[in-house]
């Protein structure tokens, strides 16, 4: 990891976009570069989504969705590929998180007021400090609204489809980029027409496209955004 510059002050950096944008690979190359913190708000709620699952509480709860979302521990850990695991009350649920059915079960908890509510004051406990690069799809609306930095990544929808298409195969998981693109399609519109913290660009967001992008290109462009905001 790359320490800080000390001569600039520690900031906090919010991006969001819709799924498959590339945020989460983005956020971590982001944060290793800066020596920042990094944390995936999305894979809070798709744990929850998973324990709930996992312990036969339904999705269809909203008070007992909330109950267990103030309950759970949650431990972010760095991985041997220098990615970031996630364990809820000791057990590791990195994996299983990272399924389609997970991501849909995070959009259907994170519509729950109660769950947001306990997921969000986590979130705001983590990024006080700032020093932090914070991705999700409310992070520079609701979570951090007073973050410096702000970044909406996106991507057209078939391009979001081939990378988690990529990623789900390297799991292996079997599915097509068809059935990959109409999940995409339909959280994005589940995500963007919610009444509480729905996706959408914070107006003082810097908006990205990566369709056309590379990595490389994308983390240099929220770097230079990031740095000029550390110099403010």
């Amino acid at each position: 990891m790359t320490p800080p510059d000390l001569g600039h002050r520690r900031v906090c950096v919010a991006i969001d976009g819709p799924s498959g944008a590339g945020k989460s690979t983005v956020a971590r190359a982001v944060a290793d570069a800066l020596g920042y913190a990094y944390v995936d708000t999305g894979a809070m709620y798709r744990a929850v989504g998973a324990v709930a699952r996992d312990r036969g509480i339904p999705l269809a709860d909203p008070d007992a969705l909330g109950r267990l979302a103030a309950a759970l521990r949650f431990e972010f850990f760095p991985q041997p590929d220098g990615g970031q695991g996630l364990r809820v009350d000791g057990t590791d649920v990195t994996r299983i998180i990272r399924s389609g059915e997970a991501g849909l079960d995070a959009s259907a908890v994170s519509a729950v007021p109660a769950v947001r509510d306990a997921l969000t004051a986590e979130q705001r406990r983590l990024g006080r400090a700032g020093g932090v690069v914070m991705e999700g799809r409310d992070v520079g609306t609701v979570v951090m609204p007073a973050a410096e930095a702000k970044i909406y990544l996106d991507a057209a929808a078939e391009e979001r489809g081939r990378r988690r298409l990529r990623d789900l195969e390297a799991r292996g998981e079997r599915t097509s980029l068809d059935a990959v693109t109409r999940d995409l399609e339909r959280r994005d519109l589940q995500d963007s027409t919610r009444e509480v913290a729905p996706l959408r660009p914070a107006e003082d967001a810097v908006r990205v496209d990566s369709t056309s992008l590379t990595i490389d290109d994308v983390v240099a462009a929220v770097l230079a955004v990031v740095r000029e905001r550390e110099r403010a």
